[in-house]
């Protein structure tokens, strides 16, 4: 589905939410009771501004006795094929996301990843795939990354462990505009950059890639990834434990100022490669 369509389907998503819930007799504030978020939230779903998760769309469809109509929407609207199935949940969610933390033990988390490197990545992963589908992947990664350039943006903390920065990835030049695009963000305060240097030795997150969400009205979620698969955890306990060896790594990794000038100083080595090559 082009992102002009599905933008006008969330849109009609929303439109029947509001007929729906007026014919019930229900304020936004009372269904948002109901359904356990703000009336707020009902108002920027009805507007298509905010996308419900998948159990505040079942239980819109049980306060309002729709039999099973939101749900069905919201599923057809999520399957976006540009994303790997394991991953597509996760997209949403960033998208309402209040506050995001990651941990990224080998590549560029893709929300700070460029063009070239988010094309890097992809034909690393797919060495015989179409030029259609790379720039559909690369298309959907930049994207996603928008979500940064909101006023309503989340708080985005990354820590980057030193082999980031060190495996180049479509070579010299792209890897020195890559990390000067990271040391940019983080100028920008568009995100918060930390830095897990090699010497940091053993770590509490040495299973790899690791994501935490908190949400306005919804409880806190973690993601974790390994290859070709990933999962989401919603369970309290689990989430928790994740958030823990978070904690421990932020204690392990570098000052945001030292990091910075870890970013820089391998953008610089990257340029100079470039130079006598």
């Amino acid at each position: 589905m082009a992102k002009g369509s599905r933008q006008a389907a969330w849109e009609f998503f929303g439109v029947e939410l509001k007929r729906r819930r007026e014919d019930a007799g229900l304020t936004q504030v009372e269904l948002g009771l109901r359904v356990f978020v703000s009336g707020g939230y009902i108002g920027q779903f009805e507007q298509a501004i905010r996308k419900p998760q998948l159990d505040v769309a079942q239980r819109i469809d049980e306060a309002l006795q729709s039999d099973g109509i939101f749900e069905r929407m919201w599923r057809g609207l999520i399957d976006d094929r540009r994303y790997a199935d394991y991953f597509a949940r996760v997209v949403e969610l960033e998208r309402t996301a209040t506050k995001i933390c990651e941990f990224a033990p080998t590549l560029v988390p893709g929300l700070l990843q460029t063009p070239a490197y988010a094309r890097g990545v992809t034909l690393a992963t797919n060495p015989f795939a179409t030029d259609e589908f790379v720039e559909e992947k690369v298309t959907a990664r930049m994207e996603r990354a928008r979500i940064l350039d909101d006023a309503t943006r989340p708080q985005y903390w990354v820590i980057l462990h030193e082999n980031v920065l060190r495996i180049p990835v479509g070579g010299p030049s792209r890897m020195a505009e890559q990390l000067e695009h990271i040391a940019a963000a983080a100028r920008e305060r568009q995100v918060l950059v930390t830095a897990l240097p090699n010497a940091a030795g053993p770590h509490a997150l040495m299973a790899g890639m690791v994501k935490l969400m908190e949400f306005e009205d919804a409880p806190p979620t973690a993601y974790t990834e390994a290859v070709f698969s990933g999962s989401l955890l919603d369970d309290p306990a689990v989430v928790k434990h994740v958030q823990e060896a978070y904690d421990l790594l932020r204690v392990a990794a570098l000052s945001p100022q030292a990091s910075l000038a870890m970013v820089d100083a391998a953008a610089e080595d990257y340029k100079r490669c470039a130079s006598t090559t």
